[in-house]
């Protein structure tokens, strides 16, 4: 049989799906709870967290491409990029559990610390994330198998969401036995076996089939290239501004549920029902995207999210039923923007292929 045609296994397809689940080990656990910690249980000010999220969100969004141009260049016995998964998992682990580590420091040395753990676990996430992304397209030529791949890795991606939002606060409590702080610690090296142990898996269970092309190291000419890239450019700014606005919704949740509705415990419900709707908006993105095209129907996705996410101010702390119902609908209306993302940077790749004869931006 063909590689054209060769069915992957269903071991494959698993191993694949848990480096998603992996990655949903740090992305939920720093998303919904590491600012919580910061001011609750580290002892920052939120205005200090919230001015290092914003100026470590830069870095983020510079750093994938160039870690995209990392692993173009990367040549092993291994392949290109299932490598990182074992290179950089364990590396990883160490940087959770040293991101919620609260050490005997002054406010600004706390600072400082924060800011170096932060950035590193952020880097080392990225330096797993891009190349585990990139990964699909390698496995496997035949367009079927990478779809059956896709739906894999977002089966994993909601399995992890899912245990996050249900266990790690409860987990946190637990663990600390009285001191919630060190509780997260402890659940950061929980959760860094799961996940280092999960990215082995990976990539142990997955190959490479499909001959990467050569890159040159020119990187001069790639940064030419994103810079003459205006839709590329465009998604850039939209991706901080839809980063930005998910970071602080994701990590105002338990302070709004704490200080606000005064339940912290509504939490783990609130996140859980709000992934089911954000699946079921995912589930049909692409019968939207035939009804209005991606442009249309991310820009309408945006500009309901904004307006239900404004109505919030109106609910009464009382509300339960109301508040949760909301959720669910800002999930769901937001829950394509992922994949509406993902396809419109592929669309910035083949723009880029056409004015530059030079397809980097895949």
């Amino acid at each position: 049989m063909s590689e054209d045609t060769q069915k992957l296994s269903l071991k494959e397809k698993i191993g694949y799906g848990l480096g998603d689940t992996a990655s949903n080990f740090y992305w939920q656990t720093f998303s919904i709870f590491l600012m919580y910690f910061y001011t609750d249980f580290f002892g920052l000010p939120v205005t200090s967290v919230a001015t290092m999220f914003a100026v470590t969100r830069i870095w983020d969004a510079l750093a994938d491409p160039i870690m995209g141009m990392i692993a173009d260049r990367t040549v092993t016995r291994w392949g290109k990029f299932r490598p990182y998964c074992l290179w950089f998992s364990l590396p990883l682990a160490a940087a959770g559990v040293l991101t919620f580590t609260t050490p005997d420091l002054s406010e600004s040395g706390k600072l400082i610390y924060a800011y170096i753990t932060y950035t590193l676990m952020m880097t080392l996430y990225t330096a797993i994330n891009i190349p585990y992304s990139a990964l699909m397209g390698v496995i496997t030529p035949n367009s079927l198998e990478r779809t059956k791949l896709s739906s894999a890795r977002f089966v994993g991606a909601f399995c992890g969401a899912v245990f996050v939002q249900q266990f790690t606060l409860d987990l946190a409590i637990f663990f600390g036995n009285g001191d919630t702080g060190k509780g997260f610690q402890l659940v950061m090296v929980l959760y860094g076996v799961l996940a280092a142990s999960m990215f082995l898996f990976t990539f142990i269970s997955t190959k490479e089939r499909v001959e990467a092309f050569k890159v040159k190291s020119d990187i001069k000419r790639d940064i030419k290239d994103f810079s003459m890239n205006g839709p590329w450019l465009i998604m850039l700014l939209l991706g901080l501004c839809v980063l930005f606005m998910f970071s602080i919704r994701s990590g105002t949740t338990i302070y709004y549920l704490k200080y606000y509705v005064g339940d912290e415990s509504l939490t783990k419900w609130f996140l859980t029902t709000g992934g089911i709707g954000a699946l079921a908006g995912v589930a049909l993105t692409g019968y939207f995207t035939k009804l209005m095209g991606k442009r249309r129907l991310y820009m309408l996705m945006m500009l309901l999210g904004g307006v239900l996410t404004m109505a919030f101010y109106f609910i009464e702390p009382s509300n339960i039923r109301q508040m949760f119902a909301l959720n669910i609908l800002i999930a769901f209306v937001m829950g394509p923007n992922a994949p509406l993302v993902w396809a419109m940077y592929a669309d910035t790749a083949d723009y880029s292929e056409w004015k530059t004869g030079r397809r980097r931006l895949a």
